[in-house]
């Protein structure tokens, strides 16, 4: 049996096993590539939003900061709201305080000025009346000057007159204080015109000769001082406008150890002093 050539020339058929299995190798292979360019197109798109996610992050860390930030000032300004509110009560209480001060000043300051006038009117007052007091004062020592000197030895001071009675006046004997007929009529004369007078005192001031110790003569000078005060009480002066002093030797009226110049200084004066010259003010206010 001859084989036929067509038969010969047509090509054994494929194994049918193969052809699905390439299918499916390609469908593999396509598979593969979409997952992979999907699942790089998904990890791309996953970075992405890591990025996103990790700005926004950034974004809220940073808002957040800039919250804290934003309440811390907020806190500041808060207080110093507060402060200033502080403040400004303190300081209006301060002005009120020194409105209240500054009125109390005004108004002690006028009290101040008003008293001062007044103390400077009545200085004014008691200045003028202090000088009409002295002025009369003046003329009271003037007037007693000029009746005293015609009856003994006297001379001017700035408070009053002194009155010399030495040997021509009061003759004291040698060691003796007794007072003569005579002195005592001069004295009684001398009284009348102090009684006629007022505001004065009377100082008697005793004085010896230079015959003897010097403890002797100022017992001797003070019982002669002493003898002149009590005629002088006897004749109605008071008692106690008068003071009693010696000095014994050593003021000697004159220099000297004649009988003339002992005799001289054998001698009592009197001082009579008026007051209100010598306390001025103080005898006016006591006078009112």
């Amino acid at each position: 049996m001859s084989e036929d050539p067509n038969l010969l020339s047509v090509p054994a058929p494929r194994p049918a096993s193969r052809t699905p299995f390439l299918v499916l190798l390609a469908l593999l292979v396509v598979l593969v590539a979409g997952v992979g360019f999907v699942g790089y197109r998904i990890l791309e798109r996953l970075d992405t939003v890591d990025r996103k996610v990790a700005d926004l992050a950034a974004r809220a860390d940073d808002a957040r900061a800039r919250s804290r930030e934003a309440g811390e000032l907020s806190r500041q300004a808060f207080d110093r709201a507060d402060n200033a509110e502080a403040v400004a009560r303190t300081a209006a209480e301060g002005r009120l305080i020194a409105e209240s001060v500054t009125a109390d000043a005004v108004e002690e300051a006028d009290a101040a000025r008003d008293e001062a006038a007044s103390a400077r009117e009545a200085a004014a007052r008691a200045e003028a009346e202090a000088a009409r007091v002295r002025k009369q004062a003046e003329a009271e020592v003037n007037r007693l000057e000029q009746a005293l000197g015609q009856v003994a030895e006297t001379r001017r001071t700035a408070l009053g007159v002194v009155m010399n009675l030495g040997s021509d006046y009061l003759k004291f004997e040698f060691d003796k204080a007794d007072l003569r007929p005579e002195d005592k009529e001069l004295l009684s004369r001398i009284a009348g015109i102090l009684l006629t007078s007022r505001d004065y005192t009377v100082a008697v001031h005793g004085h010896t000769d230079d015959v003897g110790t010097q403890e002797y003569n100022q017992k001797l000078s003070e019982r002669r001082a002493q003898a002149v005060r009590d005629y002088l009480v006897e004749a109605g002066l008071p008692p106690e406008i008068l003071s009693v002093e010696g000095h014994g030797k050593t003021l000697p009226l004159v220099q000297g150890t004649s009988d003339e110049a002992r005799a001289k200084n054998r001698r009592v004066e009197l001082g009579v002093v008026n007051t209100r010259i010598r306390y001025g003010r103080s005898i006016l206010r006591s006078e009112r």
